[in-house]
């Protein structure tokens, strides 16, 4: 399979993007309120070492997505251990090549990968997240601001990955 890696290092960059918009515009004051946060109490950090390292996260989160939203995946990982399949020879090698040169571009759409990324929001990252803010005493609207960014950056990140991966 041909992978336009560039494009994993773009969708990494999402969910800096979206967290500007979301937790900026969006829904700064009421995550700010839930938190306890004040402007003041934002000041400070090593903003680069945040943003650097967030955005190594998003390359983590972007190839974990990736089997997820881009379905041919599936059958390269079934296939790639037979024998003769990393030298492009045996039986393998030509199911894979024409099942590609078949199905290849099918699925491969932005709002296919979208609806895969939503899901893995709605049934990885929010259950995850609302499981330990329930233990941390959080409310609610806290778990909806960050369940939401989180489906929301899934979705976009997998719509570009699927689409031009």
């Amino acid at each position: 399979m041909d992978f336009n890696f560039l494009i994993l290092f773009a969708s990494a960059l999402i969910p800096l993007i979206t967290g500007f918009v979301w937790y900026g515009p969006l829904f700064q004051k009421a995550w700010m309120k839930e938190m306890n946060f004040t402007e003041e109490s934002l000041k400070g950090g090593n903003m680069a070492l945040i943003f650097g390292l967030s955005y190594v996260l998003g390359l983590v989160i972007s190839a974990g997505l990736m089997p997820v939203v881009v379905h041919q995946m599936g059958i390269f990982s079934t296939l790639a251990g037979e024998p003769g399949f990393n030298e492009q020879t045996g039986e393998a090698f030509s199911t894979f090549r024409s099942l590609m040169e078949t199905y290849g571009d099918r699925f491969r759409t932005f709002k296919h990968g979208a609806l895969h990324g939503a899901l893995t929001g709605f049934f990885i990252a929010m259950p995850i997240l609302a499981i330990q803010a329930m233990f941390e005493r959080k409310s609610f609207k806290y778990i909806a601001i960050n369940a939401g960014y989180w489906i929301v950056t899934l979705a976009i990140m997998g719509g570009v990955i699927c689409q031009w991966l």
